[in-house]
């Protein structure tokens, strides 16, 4: 089997709607394409920060701009008028757990994918006014990166850790610190080790400037030695970044010897084979 469960059925843009996207028929695409490309498991997953109930845990002005949608509305669309296993991209935000929690709570996820976009309230891979490079040094903010990953991994909250390298986004365009990366892979991986969260294996970083997929293969190889599975996606923005370019995935997968996949069912987890 293959799998995507890091769909998002609209774009990042603000006019980007629910009401343009939430429909049966753009459902209805999505899993189309995916059927051409041999994927058995498909998933959405919108951002957490795109409905108004996220406000309760995070006021960051980024947020209020994007909090547009309704996240009952959201899952009652998923569940009763596609074929989508339904799940969500929740931020980790340090100290507001709880909040996250009773966010996610009472709600019919198959599955909560937990992301690292923000340190503090500077964003890892948004230019402009809250990008933290501008003025940070490459060193702290990998080191900062990858502390948080680890954290967010001990919370328990995720059944997924999404782009787990999302750090190196940039490329050259913001490099990454000197010596062996293994030293900040190293600060997640104690919370990683002690949790039962699979590692998502994502090619979205073959679209970003990079041109890599997330995690690297030392990161990755760090992880499946501590016993966790994975769970592959493509970070599809649109229908046709569905799978996107993963022959290189699964090569990667195999000479590791990667042979079964993560899916969920009402949050709880099944391997299956790769296939």
């Amino acid at each position: 089997m293959l799998t995507d469960l890091h769909v998002h059925l609209r774009g990042d843009e603000l006019e980007n709607t629910a009401a343009d996207h939430f429909t049966a028929s753009n459902a209805e695409r999505y899993l189309e394409i995916a059927q051409e490309r041999g994927i058995g498991y498909l998933g959405v997953s919108e951002h957490v920060y795109r409905f108004h109930q996220a406000l309760s845990v995070w006021q960051h002005p980024f947020w209020v701009e994007n909090a547009t949608d309704d996240l009952d509305e959201y899952c009652a669309f998923v569940r009763r008028e596609t074929d989508l296993r339904l799940g969500i991209e929740a931020d980790f935000v340090p100290g507001r757990e709880d909040r996250v929690a009773n966010l996610l709570d009472g709600r019919d996820w198959d599955y909560v994918i937990g992301s690292v976009h923000f340190l503090l309230d500077r964003a890892v891979d948004m230019r402009g006014e809250w990008d933290v490079w501008r003025s940070a040094d490459p060193e702290k903010v990998w080191r900062r990166y990858f502390e948080t990953l680890g954290e967010a991994a001990r919370t328990g909250m995720f059944e997924v850790l999404a782009h787990p390298d999302l750090v190196k986004i940039w490329g050259r365009e913001s490099p990454p610190p000197g010596g062996d990366l293994r030293r900040f892979y190293d600060l997640a991986m104690d919370g990683i080790a002690d949790s039962d969260v699979a590692i998502e294996v994502s090619t979205a970083g073959l679209r970003k400037p990079v041109g890599e997929i997330y995690p690297a293969p030392a990161f990755l190889e760090m992880c499946l030695e501590a016993g966790r599975p994975v769970a592959l996606s493509s970070d599809a923005h649109g229908p046709n970044d569905l799978g996107h370019r993963y022959d290189e995935a699964i090569e990667l997968l195999g000479s590791m010897g990667v042979s079964e996949l993560a899916t969920f069912d009402r949050r709880e987890r099944r391997m299956e084979p790769l296939g």
